[in-house]
């Protein structure tokens, strides 16, 4: 006769549960974002304005597009009314411009799009300003 013998049970391999590591790794993310985010403030940033000064017009690209503080444009140094810098600068392809730095950005737009330039590239002439004591 045969002895009836029980093989042992298999067991079953326990799955990990990685859902806690997950959870507890988001959570420091999340503490981690509020407490840097929270460090800065918008109100902290500062910008420096461009700053104008009166320059010999010949050391600068052309055509120069200057707009004063009081939207006053001169192409090259000749005064210019709204309306007429498109007839001016029919043979050139490129507008550099150089603004007041107490004029607004908005306004710089608005005189642009009010003289409704086709095919014209416009770039923008900053100044590198020196210290007092500087050679120039």
């Amino acid at each position: 006769m045969m002895s009836k013998t029980r093989l042992p049970q298999v067991r079953r391999a326990k799955a990990i549960d990685s859902s806690l590591a997950i959870v507890n790794i988001v959570l420091l993310l999340i503490f981690f974002f509020l407490a840097t985010g929270t460090l800065i403030s918008s109100d902290s940033v500062e910008i420096d304005l461009p700053e104008t000064s009166e320059l010999p017009l010949d050391l600068l690209p052309k055509p120069l597009l200057t707009i004063d503080a009081n939207a006053k444009m001169a192409l090259d140094g000749i005064p210019l009314e709204v309306g007429t810098l498109a007839e001016a600068l029919i043979d050139y392809p490129t507008l550099h411009v150089l603004a007041d730095r107490n004029l607004g950005a908005g306004t710089l737009l608005d005189l642009l799009a009010a003289e409704e330039l086709i095919a014209v590239s416009v770039k923008l002439v900053t100044l590198h300003g020196q210290a007092a004591g500087d050679d120039p």
